[in-house]
């Protein structure tokens, strides 16, 4: 089947499953389904009962197309500018959980991925897997060594998938940026372009191994968190093999407990962890639900599934760090600040109403207790706010209120009384406090010397360039007024009014001079009457034309 007939297709199939749960009017008002050249969708099939909940049947339905879908649910439930509350609750429930493929298709994957027999790969190797999404499967097997490990095995076809879904939702978003209202306020394109860069990293496994590197170097100033590692010579873009813990999932009340483990310790242990990779690390793992946590018996965690990551870098951290102790110290003013030096705006002129908004948005905080104080209805006001100014927040932004949402969750689950700010606080005022440490600021004044150093290095030459276009008349300097172009339009047309009318002035007085003298004259014969009658015709003739351009130029001027 050729590649524009499984675009129809699957344009038809998205069209099917959203009009089965109530979503039929959307598609027959919307633009890009008209060029399918098919019939228009029908109307909602669904009984009145079944429409209840407009946000449960959104949720159903992108879990029935997909993992594409689903991961792009997950990022809308942050964004309460686009999306209504009930909607947002109920995609926050997204599952990304489906029927495992067989063993014979992963069999014959891993073998062609690691180019040998399975059983010359792994001495043992589980059949039935231990975990199934839409992207991968998970399998525990048994290396040669006696280590037991976890093989996870991309799902076949599903890259293709992806990119046809990623082309679809392209589209989609051209349509709305271009022909409602909306594309100038949200730029629905930028977001799947980002949402693309996001998915594409999670399709390669190679990436995914090492961002676990990278959390293991990090973790290790750390006691009680850790990540598999991985075991490279069995990896590849699509087999990710690494270390198996006997672990309990996080979300295991029962569990946790049986085992007799501190809920509370995990829940600090927890938020301390996700504060610190974001706050001190900037590298912090993007989508830690309750199924990427486990907990050990000796109560570390395990973070598992690092495909999804947020970098955020050295003024951006400070920056949020500054956030939080604004929060924490109920200073609004410093919670405006850091977010207008976290240089997002694009509009500047919008900077004024942008304080504003954000100002009251804090106040309303302010003056609640700080247990109550849910950080990701914070931060989604602010992204609200930050849309309604034209302010575009940054892709890592929006991970970052994803992964503190979803920490808020767990929390209220471990530990109700735990509030993340709490945590927070102390670690952001450390690391603000370690800005003025000596090791830091002598870091500082040494990279301020090497730019100081280069710059009067490059001084000298900059300056002789300069001298010699001035000794050769080659040296013109450029200055460009805001809006000169209509400043200079506005006074070349002020200058031909004056012109005209300094003409038909001088007509006037050429026309009035032939009557005065016309009148005074004693030569009254016929060839001085038929001059003075010329002149006065030709005179008139030439103050009609140019009162004509005036009403011309005027006319003009307006448009």
């Amino acid at each position: 089947m050729d590649y524009r007939r499984m675009r129809i297709r699957r344009y038809k199939e998205i069209i099917s499953v959203f009009t089965k749960h109530g979503f039929g009017t959307l598609f027959r008002r919307s633009g890009p389904w008209h060029s399918l050249k098919h019939k228009t969708p029908k109307a909602d099939t669904a009984p009145d009962s079944f429409r209840a909940s407009a946000g449960k049947h959104l949720r159903l339905a992108l879990e029935e197309l997909g993992p594409a879908f689903v991961k792009l649910g997950q990022l809308l439930s942050i964004r309460q500018d686009i999306m209504p509350a009930p909607m947002i609750e109920e995609l926050k429930n997204l599952q990304d959980s489906v029927q495992p493929f067989s063993f014979l298709e992963a069999k014959a994957l891993i073998e062609t991925e690691l180019e040998d027999r399975i059983d010359h790969l792994y001495q043992e190797f589980d059949e039935t897997p231990l975990a199934a999404a839409s992207i991968a499967q998970v399998h525990r097997a048994r290396l040669f060594s006696g280590k037991l490990v976890a093989v996870k095995v991309q799902r076949p076809g599903i890259e293709e998938i992806i990119d046809l879904d990623l082309d679809i939702l392209k589209s989609i978003a051209h349509f709305i940026d271009h022909r409602t209202k909306y594309g100038q306020l949200y730029d629905f394109g930028g977001m799947v372009a980002d949402f693309e860069r996001t998915i594409k990293a999670e399709l390669d496994f190679t990436q995914e191994g090492e961002n676990a590197d990278t959390f293991k170097r990090n973790f290790n100033r750390d006691e009680g968190v850790t990540v598999p590692s991985i075991k490279w010579v069995y990896t590849t873009k699509r087999v990710l093999t690494m270390e198996y813990f006997e672990a309990i999932k996080i979300s295991d009340s029962e569990g946790l407990e049986r085992a007799g483990i501190d809920r509370r310790k995990i829940a600090e242990r927890l938020a301390a962890s996700i504060c610190n990779q974001i706050l001190r690390d900037g590298f912090f793992h993007a989508d830690p639900h309750p199924g990427n946590i486990q907990v050990m018996r000796d109560e570390t965690i395990v973070f598992l599934d690092m495909g999804m990551v947020g970098h955020l870098n050295e003024d951006r951290k400070e920056m949020i760090s500054k956030f939080f102790i604004g929060v924490a110290s109920k200073d609004s003013a410093m919670v405006v600040r850091s977010i207008l030096d976290m240089n997002v705006m694009v509009y500047q002129k919008n900077i004024k109403n942008f304080e504003k908004d954000i100002d009251t948005i804090i106040e309303k905080y302010l003056t609640m207790p700080m247990s109550e104080i849910k950080i990701d209805d914070l931060l989604c006001e602010t992204f609200q706010t930050a849309y309604l100014n034209h302010v575009k927040i940054p892709h890592d932004f929006s991970l970052l209120a994803k992964t503190l949402g979803t920490l808020q969750g767990l929390l209220e689950k471990l530990a109700p009384e735990l509030n993340s700010f709490a945590v927070a606080e102390p670690i952001a005022k450390r690391l603000i406090g370690q800005q003025f440490s000596a090791k830091k600021v002598k870091k500082q004044l040494k990279k301020s010397l090497l730019s100081y150093h280069t710059l009067l290095s490059e001084f000298p030459s900059a300056m002789r360039n300069i001298l010699r276009k001035a000794e050769n008349d080659d040296f013109t300097v450029q200055f460009q007024m805001k809006e000169m172009n209509e400043f200079q339009r506005r006074l070349e047309r002020i200058f031909n009014r004056i012109s005209f009318s300094v003409i038909l002035l001088a007509v006037s007085i050429i026309i009035a001079g032939v009557l005065i003298s016309s009148g005074l004259s004693a030569d009254t014969s016929g060839e001085m009457t038929l001059f003075n009658a010329m002149v006065l015709k030709t005179g008139l003739v030439l103050a009609f034309i140019i009162i004509l351009g005036l009403i011309v130029s005027m006319i003009r001027s307006r448009h």
